[in-house]
């Protein structure tokens, strides 16, 4: 399939590599495994390069440690994307490493169920600054960094290759679109026919929408799909609220499994749109599910349904990121406290809540350790609780990868049931 010109138009990378040294502790964290070098980690360059040049990381004997990509604009100096033996960075490489991704999604792909799912998720796959997901026919490549610019000519060709693939669209993050080159690239359809509606796949089984162009990160919330499902095996005949919804996979999920009523709650209207449309896509097992949808704060439309006497048997509150900086995290904690006890106070006796963070900043550790917090100091006993992580199309390799943490808080009956 024929390139976007634009494509043609982004630099070449340079062939001049960049020696780099580094301080004792940024190469004892590269020899273990760690994708990121930052800018205080850095002594010394041979010379200053450009995005996307390659930095070769050597040891106090000048013997070889590593290659990465390199980005002077960003506090991520290098990014790692092989260590161990030399090896030439070109399409050659990308290309096992695609492999390798997908051979580590396998036994997804195998179900038959699930044509949505994240293909590359960047450094735990060896493509640092950079993901890639699979919606269908659809790929959707997501650029964190501008260092894969001058590599996209690698790149893309890769991604149109891969079976069954129609069309590969690029998406770029707020920073890189602020750029002139990103401004071209962003939303551009580099390899078939640019999409002119929402792109359908399936998630186990349901159908959904994907707006692949306008849509939040690549058009869908993909990690979450375990955590939907294991929703979903508790749902029938239950009420089942969804905070913070977005395009309602967990209300979708649970519909389908019979729910008696799912409530979704989100402050984006266009979202809760979506989240109506995701609905009917799947009518012939949600049909039989009251629907009930609500745009506002969240915090406040949970304290209003508190004060209504509304509950539900299910909870599910999955929020964004409260914790985009690092002095962020406190008040990012704090949300999260509020949310707990505003969920369980929403619960029936014996209902379950499901709270989720996507916040990197904030640790499991510590996210699990509030919510226990909270359990100890809230009149409701508690019967069970359950942690999971991240599923398998979004690996985890270092541990500033790791992200995404729920938990499944089963309440107690007060007495014999």
């Amino acid at each position: 399939m024929p390139l976007h010109p634009a494509l043609a138009e982004l630099p070449s990378p340079n062939d001049k590599r960049i020696a780099a040294r580094l301080t004792a502790d940024a190469l004892r964290q590269v020899r273990g495994g760690h994708p990121w070098v930052f800018d205080r980690g850095i002594e010394s360059l041979s010379h200053e390069g450009a995005p996307g040049d390659l930095a070769v990381v050597f040891d106090r004997n000048r013997k070889f440690t590593a290659i990465g990509l390199f980005d002077p604009r960003s506090p991520i100096r290098i990014r790692i994307v092989h260590e161990g033996k030399p090896r030439t960075i070109d399409a050659d490489h990308w290309a096992d490493r695609l492999a390798a991704a997908t051979e580590r999604r396998r036994p997804l792909l195998q179900r038959g169920d699930t044509s949505g799912y994240r293909l590359v998720h960047g450094e735990n796959d060896g493509f640092g600054g950079l993901v890639v997901d699979r919606y269908d026919a659809t790929l959707v490549a997501k650029l964190y960094s501008e260092a894969w610019l001058p590599h996209l000519a690698d790149i893309v060709p890769l991604l149109a290759a891969q079976p069954d693939v129609d069309r590969v669209v690029l998406r770029v993050n707020r920073q890189l679109a602020q750029l002139a080159t990103g401004q071209r690239l962003d939303r551009l359809t580099v390899v078939g026919d640019p999409p002119t509606e929402p792109v359908l796949f399936t998630e186990l089984g349901l159908t959904f929408q994907a707006d692949v162009l306008e849509g939040q990160k690549t058009g869908h919330f993909l990690d979450q799909r375990e955590n939907r499902a294991a929703v979903a095996a508790q749902a029938t005949g239950r009420r089942v609220l969804d905070v913070f919804s977005c395009t309602g996979g967990f209300a979708v999920h649970a519909a389908a499994a019979g729910a008696a009523l799912v409530h979704v709650v989100d402050q984006s209207e266009p979202a809760l749109a979506t989240a109506r449309v995701n609905f009917d896509l799947n009518i012939d097992r949600t049909g039989s599910t009251t629907w009930r949808a609500t745009a506002g704060d969240a915090f406040e439309v949970m304290a209003g349904l508190i004060q209504a006497g509304d509950r539900y048997d299910i909870v599910v509150i999955d929020p964004p990121s409260f914790a985009s900086r690092q002095d962020r995290i406190e008040a990012a904690r704090a949300s999260y406290r509020r949310l707990t006890r505003l969920g369980l106070d929403l619960l029936v006796p014996g209902g379950l809540l499901v709270q989720a963070s996507c916040s990197s900043r904030v640790t499991a550790e510590t996210f699990f350790a509030d919510i226990d917090r909270e359990l100890a100091s809230h009149p409701v006993a508690v019967e069970s609780i359950e942690q999971t992580g991240h599923a398998i199309d979004h690996p985890i390799s270092f541990p500033e990868g790791a992200y995404l943490k729920a938990a499944f808080v089963r309440t107690a009956y007060p007495g014999p049931v």
